[in-house]
């Protein structure tokens, strides 16, 4: 940068960017005692919810449980300003069970503001950083009015500043979410650097005036009756406060669209990022699956205190005129008006494979990146990886082991181990189907697995881990019982069992034996189970799925030894694939960019075959 520069400070980490990735990493750092900052471009959107105004959903559910049990944060905030709540999939098996909540949005943003105001060991400046150095006294960060801070390790959580170019139709800008400035310098800056930067895009759908919406024509869509809270703090279930609504796309929506698709920046070429797969523009939609006469999307509703509604799956970034048109030809927005456009983003992000799974650059010491930064979408992908990277970081400067999560461990882990060691070459969003072990990672376990990780590290306080040690106790008791709980044949049970379509008994049977059935659950079981004890329903849930599904988990436990054995087979980094007889040329220079850090890892590789991996076996047990 040209200009003077002074001296602004010394700090064991420095988080540059204040999103959810970047709260997660400033927060986890300064808990564990380590002398932390947190930059932001602007106060007013640290926690910001630029995109959908909701927390959890599908696999992101699980995310945030694991954020929680590990001692983070956006599980607190999301409770505390649910809008409404819903369990998906709950006519699914409970592996993929997912919590998802509605959100103020800007009741968030104000809570994680205050948390990281009131976070001791966290200063949090508002400032642009443009250019970062690498010197013998540690990583320079210096900002646009000259301030240089000096850290020991810097986390870059910039999610969709970096670079940000903002579209709509014809016309775009430099420009980051919401209107806010982008970093352009620090682009520039990291570039220089030398890390291996790409573009990627996402997209975000209008936001519309409340009293312009024919709610009448729309599906409402209620919240749950019982409401199940993202945290494990949280005494005091969130209440429903709204409703959503499910509207659909038709005919005329789809005409204007390929009417006008020349005037979309995407499908003209003027942009240059690879978009998000999983989550399509409504052009994608109609390019994509040109056979299907209507798309569903939701109307749900972005605070409160504000009337601004949030048009889930119509992202776009035609022209404003264009976007008038297309929502006009549907009955519930015939009369819409828009307080704020769609428009696509287009921002630089790393590729993954620079990273180990700790999430530090591998060939820049000290320096770390998060959330969007990573090439992964959504804010509970991004605050995961920011909290890991925040661990990290501040283990690191106390001369302490990372932390590491398996694939087996976690979502989390899994998330990370996909990025570090498949890459990705569009926007990585977490789904179920990305765990071989989705039956051990359930939502509802989360604690059990995760908690006592929390705990030894210093997130995790004595009063909620004596919380969960109680849990397990239940669990581990009541299981017992039901397991030596046995029931005469009778006819009232009998009864039971006919109504619910199973066969009759004759014989004593176990309560266990019995809850093992499809067909029967914990709650129908009442009546006959009078020493049955009162507990809490997040224990009772963890009893019946533990019993039911009892074979399916030992056989995936058994898979999780396996691999388990893989992982504990290190490999040197200072190992040469070159020197190795019998590995494919595709596998020597997918391992030499990766440098797993274990047969394990080295398996996941694509373009890595079994058979590179039993020669990789063979060198490690004969040079190593």
């Amino acid at each position: 940068m040209n200009g003077k520069t002074y001296h602004a400070g010394e700090y064991r980490v420095a988080v540059i960017g204040g999103g959810h990735a970047g709260v997660e990493a400033a927060l986890a750092a300064a808990r564990l005692g380590v002398k932390t900052i947190l930059f932001t471009i602007s106060m007013d959107w640290v926690g910001n919810m630029p995109c959908n105004p909701s927390i959890g959903g599908t696999a992101k559910g699980h995310l945030v449980r694991e954020l929680d049990a590990l001692g983070g944060e956006m599980g607190k905030a999301a409770d505390r300003n649910t809008l409404q709540s819903r369990m998906l999939n709950l006519g699914k098996g409970p592996a993929v069970h997912s919590l998802r909540a509605q959100i103020d949005r800007r009741a968030y943003s104000e809570y994680m503001k205050h948390a990281v105001e009131l976070q001791p060991g966290l200063d949090v400046k508002q400032c642009e950083i443009v250019d970062l150095v690498k010197r013998e006294d540690g990583w320079h960060c210096l900002s646009k009015l000259g301030a240089d801070f000096v850290c020991e390790t810097v986390i870059l959580a910039t999610g969709t500043f970096l670079g940000g170019r903002v579209y709509v139709g014809e016309v775009n800008y430099p420009s980051g979410p919401d209107g806010n400035f982008p970093a352009t310098a620090l682009a520039e800056s990291l570039k220089k650097l030398g890390l291996p930067l790409r573009r990627f895009k996402t997209g975000t759908p209008a936001r519309v005036a409340r009293d312009s919406i024919d709610f009448s024509v729309t599906e409402v869509q209620e919240g749950d009756a019982r409401v199940v809270p993202f945290s494990y703090s949280t005494k005091t279930p969130p209440e429903n406060k709204v409703v959503c609504h499910i509207a659909y796309t038709n005919d005329q929506t789809k005409q204007v669209i390929l009417r006008n698709l020349d005037r979309s920046p995407l499908y003209a070429g003027e942009i240059e990022g690879v978009g998000p797969r999983y989550c399509p523009s409504i052009e994608d939609k109609i390019v994509r699956f040109a056979d299907k006469k209507r798309h569903q999307f939701f109307i749900e509703p972005c605070g409160i205190h504000t009337e601004e509604m949030y048009l889930q799956g119509l992202s776009s970034s035609l022209p404003e005129e264009v976007q008038i048109e297309l929502y006009q030809t549907m009955d519930c927005l015939k009369n819409v008006k828009i307080i704020r456009n769609a428009y696509a983003i287009e921002y630089d992000c790393v590729d993954p494979l620079a990273m180990h799974a700790t999430l530090e650059m591998k060939d820049f010491p000290g320096l770390y990146g998060a959330g969007q930064f990573n090439g992964s979408s959504g804010y509970e992908e991004a605050a995961a990886q920011g909290l890991i990277a925040g661990i990290n970081a501040a283990l690191k400067v106390q001369e302490k082991e990372p932390l590491v999560l398996s694939r087996a461990s976690s979502y989390i882990g899994t998330l990370i181990d996909d990025l570090v060691t498949k890459g990705c070459m569009d926007p990585y969003r977490m789904m179920t189907s990305r765990s071989e072990y989705r039956l051990l990672l359930r939502q509802d376990n989360a604690d059990e697995r995760l908690m006592p990780i929390g705990y030894r590290l210093g997130l995790i306080g004595e009063d909620l881990y004596a919380e969960f040690c109680e849990r397990v106790r239940q669990k581990e008791q009541e299981i017992e019982r039901l397991n030596t709980t046995f029931l005469a044949p009778g006819e009232a049970l009998n009864r039971l069992l006919c109504e619910r379509g199973t066969a009759r008994v004759t014989t004593g049977v176990s309560l266990a034996d019995l809850l093992r059935r499809p067909q029967i659950d914990y709650a129908c079981l009442e009546p006959f189970d009078r020493e049955r004890p009162s507990l809490p329903f997040e224990v009772t849930e963890k009893v019946e799925i533990e019993i039911k599904y009892e074979g399916y988990i030992k056989r995936q436990q058994a898979q999780v030894n396996e691999m388990l054995r893989l992982e504990n087979k290190r490999i040197p980094q200072d190992i040469c694939y070159e020197k190795i007889h019998g590995l494919r040329l595709e596998a020597v220079e997918k391992l030499g960019k990766v440098r797993p850090a274990n047969i394990g890892q080295a398996s996941r590789i694509s373009g890595v075959s079994p058979a590179d991996v039993s020669v990789l076996l063979i060198y490690l047990s004969t040079f190593h």
